[in-house]
């Protein structure tokens, strides 16, 4: 049995995308994208705190960089399953955690309203 891919016109999730919100603040377009896609994660990673650190004279003491990994990373992976999923359930399925854990990150790191900007527009624009 082959899968196939679903549509994701519809559901509670369909107007959380990373991609299309950046877009819309012009910090991405199509050419940024395809070289980003190019890079491993941890590239990606490092150019980023390389970047960073130019803006302290190459030196990024105080920072606790280290132990901010996992907070940095749950954050992302959030924004990621929602932008990726139909429903939030959906999405707490996907990253293996149950409802109850999935909204205590969401409340955490206020996902939600990350994305709001996104989805009050998205509703503007369909009328």
């Amino acid at each position: 049995m082959v899968w196939k891919k679903k549509r994701r016109l519809h559901g509670k999730n369909q107007h959380y995308s990373l991609s299309r919100k950046l877009r819309r603040e012009n910090k991405s377009n199509d050419e940024f994208e395809v070289m980003l896609n190019g890079l491993k994660l941890e590239e990606l990673i490092g150019l980023k705190l390389e970047l960073a650190s130019k803006y302290f004279g190459g030196r990024m003491y105080g920072i606790p960089l280290w132990f901010s990994l996992k907070s940095i990373t749950q954050d992302a992976m959030l924004k990621y399953a929602l932008s990726a999923t139909r429903a939030k359930k959906e999405a707490a399925r996907l990253l293996g955690l149950s409802a109850n854990d999935f909204r205590k990150l969401l409340k955490k790191y206020d996902i939600e309203n990350y994305f709001e900007e996104n989805k009050n527009n998205d509703l503007t624009n369909e009328n």
